[in-house]
């Protein structure tokens, strides 16, 4: 998973803060587990520290660092915001950023016990998140565009960990979504890469939304899929009544793309428990889990006007 050999340690965060934000340097460091791209270190109570791990890590961090205190101000959860920005040096020759610490625990780490608060509580979100992006706004890279031009993608994850019993049904899902229709609205901003590591959990609902990286202008349908990927069973009506403006394609682009990102979840799980590069062993219940949730649900009609 490490595109680049840099140990990345505590002492190394600290020295980084003493070199270039040295009023930071004082507050405590500590490691977060997780992470992708980037590598994450408490900083106090109220800051993060985001190091950058893979080859494309940097240039994710430029587009938080830009975006981010364009779009958190109108959001309806706390997101991440940046506060400082560290720049290469002889230390560390990546870019890397202080940003806000937003509370709670993952949702891969911990479940979603008041499902109903949860689906209003992200509908709301991505309704705030959901509007026109600018002509500047950045574009879809590996993700964004429609199921169909995804297949390859999905058939190579189908072909790793479909669960037995379920391929057809599963095939099924993934064909009414490349059947959609395309989106045909403008471009809107798009989290792109919402799953149960990069939401958080308090009081029993959603309480944030972290790592932006994959932010970027298309189809809305890349979100809601979170209806499925994110949320508990029996509230994917809820949620998108209270969304409002998904219609049936939307819908049906939404539930293969969560089939997608749930059999995505499960071969990172399986990964982990094999102790291979990148894994992550809490990812595969939760995507499992995601998984029944898509099989178990018909298409959810739009709402009415």
């Amino acid at each position: 998973m490490t595109d680049f050999e840099i140990e990345i340690t505590a002492d190394l965060v600290r020295g980084l803060l003493q070199e270039q934000h040295p009023d930071l340097a004082r507050l405590a460091v500590r490691e977060v587990e997780g992470g992708w791209d980037n590598q994450q270190w408490r900083l106090g109570d109220e800051l993060v520290v985001r190091m950058p791990r893979t080859e494309r890590a940097p240039e994710l961090q430029r587009k938080e660092r830009r975006w981010l205190p364009v779009l958190a101000p109108r959001l309806s959860l706390p997101v991440p915001n940046p506060v400082r920005a560290g720049e290469p040096s002889e230390r560390f020759p990546k870019p890397w950023t202080v940003m806000t610490w937003v509370p709670g625990e993952p949702l891969d780490r911990t479940p979603i016990s008041r499902g109903d608060h949860a689906a209003d509580t992200l509908a709301d979100f991505l309704r705030a998140l959901h509007v026109r992006a600018p002509a500047d706004a950045p574009a879809a890279s590996d993700r964004g565009g429609h199921p169909g031009a995804h297949t390859e993608g999905f058939d190579h994850l189908f072909d790793a960990v479909v669960p037995d019993g379920v391929a057809d049904d599963v095939r099924a899902v993934w064909d009414q979504a490349v059947a959609a229709p395309e989106w045909e609205g403008p471009p809107v901003w798009v989290h792109g890469d919402l799953h149960p590591a990069n939401v958080v959990v308090s009081d029993g609902t959603l309480s944030g939304v972290i790592d932006f990286g994959d932010l970027f202008a298309g189809d809305p349908a890349w979100d809601l899929a979170a209806a499925w990927v994110v949320l508990p069973e029996g509230v994917d009506a809820r949620f998108f009544d209270a969304y409002g403006g998904a219609d049936e394609a939307m819908i049906r682009r939404a539930r293969g793309l969560a089939a997608m990102k749930s059999l995505f979840l499960m071969l990172m799980g399986r990964n982990g428990d094999q102790g291979l590069p990148g894994g992550k062993p809490t990812w595969g219940p939760a995507g499992r889990t995601a998984l029944d949730r898509v099989l178990r649900t018909g298409v959810v009609r739009a709402p009415r006007p």
